[in-house]
Order: C-alpha cells, then sequence, then structure tokens
C-alpha cells in the first residue's frame, strides 16, 4: 500500500487527537508501571541467605498481583477507540483494500502507538527507580542501582508491550475482515459465549486443587514458582469469565428494567461485554487484591503475638510490601478505569449525539453511563472477591478470611476502589457533554 495513503488514514481526524493521546497515554503508564514493579521485584532474587526464599515468594505473588493486570490494561489499550478504527478499517475493505492491506494498516498504527507510549514510560520508570529505591526491606532501603533494570531487561520488557500491542489489534481484525458493512452500519453485535462460564468453573475448580497442593509440592518445586502459577491463572480465569457474567447479569437486569437510565445501562453492557469488562476489570483485580490484603492484615496480627526481633522485622517487611502492592494496585485501576471511560466516551460519541438529537436529555445519558459502569462494578467486585477467597481458603483456612480485621481490610479496599471508579465518571462526564453541544 502506499505510504501516503496510509499516513493520511492514520492521522487522526480534526477534534479527535485524543483517539491518538488515550492509548499512548496508557501504554507509558503500563510501561512505567511493569518496568518499576519487576525492578523492585528482581532486588529480592540478588539475596541468597536462608530467609531470602520468603521474601522472593512473596515478591513473586506481588509481581503476578501486579503485572498480570497490567498486561490486560496493555491489551484493552490496543483496542482502545476501537469504533473509530473498525470504521476506517471497514471503510477501505467496502472500497476493495484486501484483508493483508488492512492488517498492515491496523498494525502499523497499533505499533507506533504503542512505541510512543512505551517510550514515555521508560522515562516514567527511570523517574520512578530513585523513589522505589528509598524503600527500606531488612532496616535498609533497596537503593535505585538494586531497582533499576538492564538496558536488555528494559528492551524485553517494551518489545513484549509492542508485540501485545499487535497481537491485540491483530485479534480485533476477524469482524473487520469478515463483515465490513456490518461493522459500519454498527449492525454488528460482540458474541460472548456460555462456554466461557463452564471452562472458568473447571479452571477455578482447577486452581482450588493446587492450591490445596502447594504444602506438598514444595518440597519438590519453587514455592514462588506455584503461587505466581496459581495467583496468575486465577487472574486469568477471571479475564475470561468476565464479560460472560456481565452478559448474564445486564440481560437479568434488562427484563427488569422500569426506567430509561436502567434500560440504555443494560442495553449499552449487552451491545458490548468485552468493552463493559474492560471497564470494570481493574476493580476485579482490586478486589482480588483486597482478599490478599485483608487476610495478610490478618496473618501478621497473628504472627506479631511473641515474636523474636527477626520475625518482626519480616512482619514490618510483609506490611511495607503489601502496601506497595495495594498502591500499585490502586495506580493500576486507576490508570484502567480513566483511560477506558474516556476512550469509551470518544468511541459512542455518535450514539451520544444521535440521542441528543432525538430530544434525550443529557442527565439522562449520563445517568445512564454510570449505571452501565456502576451496576457491573458491584458484580465484579463481589465475584472477584468469592474466587479470591475460594483459592485462598486451602492456603490459609476460614478463620483469617473471615478475622474481623480481614473483613475490615477487604471493605476498605473494595470501598476505596468503588469510590475511584464512580470519581472517574465524574471526571469524563465533560467528554460526554461535548456530544450534546453540537
Amino acid at each position: 500500500m502506499n505510504l501516503g495513503v496510509m499516513r493520511m488514514l492514520l492521522r487522526p481526524a480534526p477534534g479527535s487527537t485524543a483517539t491518538i493521546v488515550i492509548p499512548a497515554t496508557a501504554f507509558a503508564i503500563v510501561t512505567a508501571l511493569v518496568l518499576t514493579v519487576v525492578g523492585g521485584a528482581q532486588s529480592f532474587w540478588r539475596w541468597s541467605d536462608p530467609e531470602a526464599m520468603i521474601y522472593q515468594a512473596l515478591a513473586a505473588v506481588a509481581l503476578v498481583l501486579l503485572v498480570v493486570p497490567l498486561a490486560s490494561v496493555a491489551g484493552a489499550a490496543a483496542r482502545l477507540s476501537a469504533r473509530r478504527r473498525d470504521e476506517r478499517l471497514s471503510t477501505l475493505r467496502l472500497l476493495g483494500v484486501t484483508p493483508a492491506g488492512v492488517g498492515v494498516i491496523t498494525v502499523a498504527e497499533s505499533t507506533l502507538v504503542a512505541s510512543a507510549g512505551v517510550l514515555a514510560g521508560i522515562v516514567g520508570h527511570l523517574v520512578l527507580v530513585p523513589l522505589v529505591g528509598l524503600i527500606p526491606f531488612r532496616g535498609a532501603p533497596l537503593g535505585a542501582a538494586a531497582v533499576l533494570l538492564s538496558p536488555v531487561a528494559i528492551a524485553a520488557v517494551c518489545a513484549a508491550t509492542v508485540v501485545l500491542a499487535a497481537v491485540s489489534a491483530t485479534l480485533g481484525l476477524r469482524r473487520v475482515i469478515i463483515s465490513p458493512l456490518g461493522v459500519r452500519l454498527r449492525s454488528q453485535a460482540a458474541g460472548v459465549h456460555w462456554i466461557r462460564g463452564v471452562v472458568a468453573a473447571v479452571l477455578l475448580f482447577g486452581a482450588f486443587l493446587l492450591a490445596q497442593a502447594v504444602p506438598s509440592l514444595a518440597a519438590s518445586l519453587s514455592v514462588a514458582v506455584l503461587l505466581a502459577v496459581l495467583f496468575g491463572g486465577t487472574l486469568a480465569l477471571l479475564n475470561l469469565i468476565g464479560p460472560w457474567a456481565l452478559k448474564v447479569g445486564s440481560r437479568v437486569q434488562l427484563k427488569r428494567a422500569s426506567t430509561p437510565e436502567r434500560l440504555l445501562a443494560s442495553r449499552t453492557v449487552l451491545d458490548d461485554p468485552k468493552a463493559a469488562w474492560r471497564q470494570v476489570g481493574g476493580i476485579a483485580m482490586a478486589s482480588f487484591m483486597a482478599v490478599f490484603a485483608g487476610t495478610g492484615v490478618s496473618t501478621m496480627n497473628v504472627m506479631s503475638a511473641g515474636s523474636s526481633p527477626q520475625d518482626l522485622e519480616l512482619i514490618v517487611d510483609m506490611r511495607t510490601g503489601l502496601i506497595i502492592t495495594l498502591i500499585g494496585s490502586f495506580l493500576m485501576v486507576a490508570a484502567s478505569v480513566g483511560v477506558t471511560q474516556a476512550a469509551d466516551a470518544l468511541d459512542q460519541r455518535p450514539l451520544h449525539r444521535s440521542l441528543h438529537q432525538l430530544g434525550m436529555p443529557v442527565r439522562t445519558v449520563d445517568a445512564a453511563r454510570r449505571r452501565a459502569i456502576m451496576s457491573p462494578l458491584l458484580l465484579t467486585a463481589l465475584g472477584s472477591a468469592l474466587v479470591a477467597a475460594i483459592v485462598v481458603f486451602p492456603l490459609i483456612g476460614i478463620a483469617l478470611i473471615v478475622d474481623p480485621l480481614s473483613l475490615l481490610t477487604i471493605g476498605l479496599v473494595l470501598a476505596a476502589g468503588i469510590a475511584l471508579v464512580w470519581l472517574s465518571t465524574l471526571a469524563t462526564r465533560p467528554l460526554l457533554a461535548k456530544a450534546f453541544t453540537v
């Protein structure tokens, strides 16, 4: 394809610069956080004393709890503003451009946007390294040198992020190539098959069995590896079952809808359950993390009774690691919900403009938009917490899960995450209002 034509197609339309800035910003945040989290975790693997294994196992858990959701955010960032891209690509298909040509344009756009965000993310990582190096473990700061990744490691993480962007964009090509007219006319419904629920149930049962086998397998395999596989697989399970669960819940709410806001909110989720999941997927990971935070607080409270000075140092370090992981989790949630909601407001602008022309007031559309986010959010938060409790139960037992201190911590973390999402809906309201000013 002619390079001049490609430049013209990749150039954002007037007034739509945000459709490029938003995904680039998402990739910058993801890259900076992933590099910093991996850099912080690598410092523990440089220790070789008898207690190093405990720190390494806890670091592996924190790494998985943060990096896996961040990878999910990166994949979602590659699909941001998908409606604008799909409409352009479907137009090209209708004009006779081959599937290969459409693929080249898609990969080129996603790669360029991701690369720009990755470069900014590297700068963000270099800014964060000295701050993370000040965090104390074992009575002394980690040091910037221990946290800073090598150039090879930085290049590997950045290359993986760009490849993820290209793969995510390529996977989204199928419906454009098969039915470009359906995409152009906005008649393609995003399907979520019930088989997701069956597969997720099987995988959850497998995770429960693996959690029970961790003590017996620890003698022959690394505890850090076992926990990483267990928690990473469970987080992947949430991403698998999430869209299907939202689809089922929205169908129930659609039948009970008694106001325009409820009806529009239910139809919005059913129109694209995967997009709805991307709106609340961050809180699913935070909810999953909340259970570990709550049980961790209870565990440390039990351990601190009559502990030796050496054990108290470990408890202090565990508390520090827990706080860092919670902060990282909330940064991930903020990046996820903020970027996806802003992108959704831009992608839905033609629909909102049409509703405005039909006489629907902005407050009704805004109420429906908030409900389309907050209603799935509650289902997601409670469901993710339940999944986490099922996985944690064989490891620590029910007593620590239902301990009042554990439940209080879980409740506070969930409340903070839900409040963060609610505030993001208020922050993105001006983007919605622009559709009602024309």
